[in-house]
């Protein structure tokens, strides 16, 4: 039994890395799949089809980090597929400088995407859950929203001080929404992924110094793969995880406890 069947799960930055690989980990358990991002989501959808499950695309910049940008994102979504079972907030983005010289611009953009952005598609949707989507469900069913966090909600990094600041809020604000939330049968919950191997972290595997450096820190040995991260996202929005809210999970090879 897919335990996606008949489910509407939504993910940002779903064209590449991380958010392809959440997106096909739901397609092997029968979701269909609404992929938002602002490139092509031609090879995405490709891959969720051959995984066996349905897939929507939806083009859309969450740079924009605005609370009308996303209530009309979720209504578009919800006008196509009548209701959503989960969001996943994956989208992001990181810009790296010393703080010294951190630009206004750039500190805009990463809080933006990193930040506004998943808090206003939190609340779009959770707005419809309250107002019509719940009471047209199950009783026993469950909104499920899972912000992709980081190690860095927990550390400071080196050079990437907007990053840090958006992945410690983005810590919060799960915290913060799951606190007034769990009563209304909605779970909101993160992953903090730790070194994972795509496009956003190809230069620092290509560092001759730092890359050996981070690989001999991690316990597992290895750098992790986006499906490492989907997993999560797939238990975190399941009936497994029903009394887990507000829960921070740090997927990351050990790297925190070492």
């Amino acid at each position: 039994m897919k335990r996606f069947a008949n489910k509407i799960v939504v993910v940002t930055g779903a064209s590449r890395g991380i958010g392809q690989g959440i997106c096909v980990a739901f397609a092997r358990e029968g979701a269909r799949v609404v992929g938002v991002a602002r490139s092509d989501l031609a090879e995405t959808g490709g891959l969720v089809t051959a995984a066996g499950g349905a897939f929507v695309a939806h083009n859309a910049d969450l740079s924009t980090g605005t609370q009308a940008e996303a209530a009309g994102l979720i209504a578009s979504i919800l006008e196509q597929t009548g209701r959503i079972d989960a969001l996943i907030n994956n989208a992001g983005t990181i810009r790296r400088s010393p703080a010294a010289d951190f630009s206004e611009a750039d500190w805009n953009e990463v809080l933006r995407t990193n930040l506004s952005s998943p808090f206003f598609l939190c609340q779009a949707v959770a707005k419809w859950w309250l107002t019509s989507g719940r009471e047209k469900s199950p009783a026993d069913a469950r909104l499920r929203i899972v912000n992709i966090a980081s190690m860095l909600s927990f550390q400071g990094g080196v050079f990437v001080s907007a990053y840090t600041a958006s992945k410690h809020g983005l810590a919060g604000i799960t915290k913060a929404l799951a606190n007034e939330w769990a009563p209304e049968r909605i779970n909101v919950n993160a992953v903090a992924p730790g070194y994972i191997a795509t496009e956003n972290t190809r230069l620092l595997q290509a560092d001759p110094k730092r890359a050996p450096a981070i690989l001999a820190r991690i316990p597992e040995g290895r750098w992790g793969r986006p499906d490492d991260i989907a997993g999560s996202c797939v238990f975190l929005s399941s009936t497994d995880a029903d009394y887990l809210n507000g829960t921070i999970l740090n997927v990351d090879g050990g790297w925190l406890a070492r």
